[in-house]
């Protein structure tokens, strides 16, 4: 502009040069292309060498989709008789991909949300617990920009429709389309470009009411909510350098974290929005459809007979459900630390019926509230009549009772005909006198043949007395008063004789 300000200024070339410093020549070519209606800033393509290989370089670009590196190219046009530089094939192939990318640039258009339209779901890497790897399930509600973060150990089916019930109860209403990946759970097969649907998942769109749809395979823009959700709880959540966070010792840990999180971004105004998602999210519950009363069967977990024993069998460990549901189906799934069982009745009403720390194979995890009272196998055993004989001694009354227990630990020798002989004592003196006196044998381990008769006897004499028991003192062992003087006579004998 100086050169042509000069020219306009004295009308000359040889003066325009002098005054901008330069050639008269460089003068007079910018007022040729100024009056030609050219660019006076446009360069003039000069003839290089290169120019003879501009479609074989083009054509590797292209092949490479614009990833070639310059050196393979140079070496590809050294072998075709290429003598210049590599210097000029850098800059030849940055041009040449530059206009490939100009032809291939995507071209994108603001997407305008509409109320209770769009859910959109990913999955994102979460922190170690224990060495044990996490998964983020992040949701992201379209017109409110309400994030909704969960804590996984898996993907499965069951996980994944827990998240989706969990997530669609929190935003309080169901939209009319859910967005996500093609995951196997989602998507089993792509047959001429058309995604097929899991059967199951379709089940569990129809129980919500929703349609499922999935994106373009390998394209994750075409779904930026979610993913943005998956980046800014990664940052939050993972611990790392940036955000100084510690390492989580439990997954409850992690979820109180996660609850947190969304606490925060939910109640943050929202760049775009100007406006907090979860004031946005109250308007548009007006739009979003009415929720189930109960969740689909799938998001208790999946579905386990409960054996004889009362217990299920989950990656080889059993767990203990309420006795009454022997024989029946209940679900299970693993929520962090615990294993939570779940059963439907027969009107659909499901009810938690058992939480359980994760056990270890081989050693079963059982409830004792899950079985009936059992009789205390260490106490002693209440005597059952399985006979009449037996019928007719126990009647007598407990006195019988204890004497048959203790004369059974006592591996009393012809019980039956002991029993027998105290029913027909019973006729000769009262069934009370009897039984008292098989009471009074048991006490004192009397199960001799004549014991009970010789007590009969005792007690008709003395009444209701209680047995004499001597004591320590009364003992009939002989004492050791005899050998006091053992040796002592011999020795008075030895001295005697001695004739010093």
């Amino acid at each position: 502009m100086e050169i042509l300000e000069a020219y306009d200024l004295t009308g000359s070339y040889r003066a325009a040069a002098e005054l901008a410093g330069c050639d008269h020549h460089t003068v007079a070519r910018y007022v040729k292309m100024r009056e030609a209606g050219l660019e006076p800033g446009q360069r003039r393509h000069r003839a290089r060498a290169i120019d003879d290989y501009l479609p074989k370089i083009e054509e590797l670009v292209v092949r490479s989709q614009g990833r070639i590196r310059s050196d393979v190219v140079h070496r590809r046009l050294v072998a075709m008789g290429f003598t210049g530089g590599e210097r000029t094939t850098r800059r030849t192939v940055a041009e040449a991909k530059a206009q490939f990318r100009a032809g291939q640039r995507r071209v994108y258009r603001p997407w305008v949300t509409e109320p209770g339209l769009w859910l959109q779901y990913d999955f994102g890497d979460g922190p170690v617990i224990k060495g044990r790897k996490t998964t983020l399930f992040c949701a992201w509600l379209a017109w409110s920009r309400f994030r909704v973060v969960i804590p996984i150990w898996d993907k499965t089916l069951p996980t994944v429709t827990a998240c989706l019930d969990t997530t669609l109860r929190r935003i309080g209403g169901v939209p009319a389309y859910v967005l996500t990946d093609n995951e196997k759970t989602v998507t089993t097969d792509h047959i001429a470009g058309i995604a097929v649907r899991n059967p199951e998942i379709v089940e569990v769109a129809r129980h919500y009411g929703t349609t499922i749809r999935t994106c373009v395979p390998a394209d994750p823009e075409s779904k930026g909510g979610s993913e943005a959700t998956v980046r800014i709880a990664k940052a939050d959540l993972v611990p790392k350098d940036v955000n100084l966070r510690e390492e989580f010792r439990t997954f409850g840990e992690l979820e109180a974290a996660c609850r947190q999180f969304c606490d925060e971004v939910n109640s943050r105004t929202h760049r775009e929005t100007r406006r907090k998602p979860v004031d946005r999210l109250a308007e548009e519950k007006q739009r979003l459809h009415p929720l189930p009363r109960q969740p689909f069967t799938a998001a208790f977990g999946t579905t386990r007979r409960v054996n004889w024993d009362a217990t299920i069998s989950v990656e080889a460990v059993r767990y203990s459900v309420p006795h009454e549901l022997i024989d029946t189906r209940v679900w299970a799934r693993f929520h962090g630390e615990e294993l939570i069982v779940t059963a439907v009745d027969g009107s659909g009403t499901a009810r938690e019926v058992a939480r359980h720390q994760v056990g270890k194979p081989g050693s079963p995890v059982l409830d004792d509230a899950h079985y009936p009272p059992r009789e205390n196998k260490e106490a002693d055993r209440t005597p059952k009549a399985t006979s009449v004989e037996e019928a007719a001694f126990l009647q007598l009354g407990p006195g019988a009772a204890s004497w048959l227990v203790e004369a059974a630990a006592a591996g009393t020798r012809r019980m039956k005909a002991k029993m027998a002989q105290a029913v027909a004592l019973a006729k000769l003196f009262s069934a009370e006198e009897v039984d008292r006196a098989l009471g009074t044998a048991a006490v004192t381990g009397r199960f001799a043949d004549k014991d009970l008769l010789s007590i009969l006897d005792y007690q008709a004499v003395h009444g209701q007395a209680e047995p004499t028991r001597r004591s320590e003192e009364h003992s009939l062992q002989p004492g050791t008063s005899a050998w006091s003087s053992f040796g002592v006579n011999a020795l008075l004998d030895h001295d005697e004789s001695d004739p010093s």
